[in-house]
């Protein structure tokens, strides 16, 4: 796999240099006194509303205990950092479990036990797989097998989300898919060189399904996890490997090729999409810097069988009773193994994003509080007040409201697995109070927060596929044009799935 860097320029600041002409100063202050006066307003509203959270929770006969209001402090100005500071989400994480561990609200041992939790080995031990796979040669190898047979760009488009949506089960992150995904576009746009407006429309189509199709899959993203762990602190119930297979993937597909027809018909024209195809192996492997032609090597048939194993022992959980972390753990010993894997253990651990794992415990620890004080019941009971009164309508409004909250926090929150941090332990308190089953909520928000295409800074898939090798794919103006079509058609998927399909699978909305 090549390695891809990027690198950006910050533009010139407005001095007084020679040259520079007052219009243009004025240009580049603007902005930036817009900046500061937007963060300050920020700052000021932040405080507001965490000493209004602070105040309300201390009157008399609110119901809620001194740990709770503390949880609930700490949890408001936490998701304001998020929202509105340049901190690293990981730093602001630990730092409020540590300020909960301080006062008190929450036991030493509580806060250090979320790094043992299976599904931090479970992630920890896929990522090593997800390395060997990778160094197999094996993935550029099965996308170029499906690639090669298009021979329009229709074709073409859906092949390789078919692709996308199959790595979904080999690396564990959005940002390790585009990563794997991104020679495969390099070599892609060589071989289709010429084809501008294709080649445009595949930059979007590879982040855009990378993020739509990770649903389908357990390991997808890391906030899948968190909120399986939360559910279980809540309510003693979680997912396994095989149920979010049986209710994401049909979502995952669904999605991603609708996605795919949309890109095609807003970035092609007809003239783009009637001209032919011709894509060879041989073109592709031009460009690929491990070969995708001839038979398996050894390392690819091994990374192979041993990737369909570990897929099978997961989904087949009930019949033999080992636990997925132990089957990933397994799994990660044979893939680093001298003698049959393809990868060091040493190399598969570096590739292991730890600030990923430390950030899923802190906000599992953080979402537990909640839960377990009392805070999340508290604001959940005050913020049903205007649902309560609209009776049945209640339950399907709720549902609504929690799939566009979700669908668009994105804005505000960056990260997948803060979003889900967030909003879980409040959709769990929440759904009870209006007949709605929390798992069936829960699952419903983590699908729509899949949803974050609009900037590119909304995911990591996005911005590294902005600009490759320093020419620009496409714009923000483009995500735009993408997003204004694309929220609300992912909106009402979620709902028609949690409404009509996901029902018939075993998960109900109304219990």
């Amino acid at each position: 796999m090549s390695m891809i860097e990027h690198t950006t320029t910050p533009p010139p600041r407005a001095t007084g240099t020679p040259g520079a002409t007052p219009s243009s100063t004025a240009d580049t202050r603007g902005p930036a006194r817009r900046a500061v006066l937007v963060r300050a307003v920020a700052a000021v509203v932040g405080l507001a509303v965490a000493a209004g959270v602070i105040l309300a929770a201390q009157q008399p006969g609110t119901g809620l205990s001194p740990q709770g209001a503390v949880t609930l402090m700490v949890f408001v100005l936490a998701v304001w950092f998020w929202i509105f500071t340049a901190i690293d989400d990981t730093y602001i994480a630990l730092g409020a479990a540590t300020v909960l561990v301080l006062t008190g609200t929450m036991d030493t041992a509580s806060l250090f036990s979320t790094l043992g939790e299976e599904t931090i080995w479970l992630l920890l031990a896929a990522f090593v797989i997800a390395a060997g796979v990778r160094a197999s040669g094996l993935a550029n190898r099965g996308a170029a097998f499906i690639i090669t047979g298009a021979t329009t760009p229709r074709q073409l488009a859906h092949l390789t989300t078919l692709a996308l949506v199959v790595t979904t089960f080999a690396v564990p992150s959005t940002s390790g898919r585009a990563a794997l995904a991104l020679p495969v576009f390099l070599a892609l746009r060589h071989a289709l060189m010429g084809r501008k407006a294709l080649i445009k429309a595949l930059a979007i189509l590879f982040p855009s399904v990378i993020l739509l199709s990770a649903v389908g899959s357990f390991l997808g993203a890391g906030a899948h996890l968190i909120t399986s762990q939360i559910l279980e602190t809540a309510t003693g119930e979680s997912f396994d490997f095989a149920t979010w297979l049986l209710l994401g993937l049909p979502l995952a597909l669904v999605a991603s090729h609708i996605c795919a027809e949309i890109v095609l018909r807003m970035f092609t024209s007809v003239a783009d999409r009637a001209e032919r195809l011709t894509i060879s192996a041989r073109d592709l492997e031009e460009h690929s810097a491990t070969p995708v032609t001839g038979p398996l090597t050894v390392a690819e048939s091994r990374a192979a069988l041993l990737l369909g194993a570990v897929v099978v022992l997961w989904c087949t959980e009930p019949l033999h009773g080992l636990d997925p972390a132990l089957v990933a753990l397994i799994g990660a010993l044979i893939a680093a193994s001298p003698s049959y894997g393809s990868v060091e253990l040493a190399k598969g651990l570096k590739s292991v994003p730890w600030s990923l794992l430390l950030f899923m415990a802190a906000t599992l620890a953080l979402g537990n509080a909640l839960v377990s004080t009392g805070a999340a019941q508290w604001l959940a009971s005050g913020a049903l007040e205007p649902i309560r009164s609209l009776g049945a309508a209640a339950a399907p409004l709720f549902v609504v409201l929690v799939v566009l909250l979700s669908t668009f926090a994105h804005l505000v929150i960056q990260s997948r697995s803060a979003r889900s941090a967030v909003l879980i332990p409040i959709v769990i308190a929440l759904s009870p109070a209006v007949g709605v089953d929390p798992v069936a909520a829960a699952f419903a928000s983590t699908a729509a927060a899949g949803f974050c295409h609009t900037l590119t800074s909304s995911a990591k898939p996005v911005a590294m596929f902005a600009a490759v090798d320093g020419i620009e794919t496409y714009t923000p103006k483009d995500l735009l044009r993408l997003s204004s079509l694309l929220a609300p058609v992912n909106v009402v998927l979620v709902l028609l799935f949690s409404f009509l399909i996901w029902p018939h699978l075993g998960l109900p909305l109304f219990p």
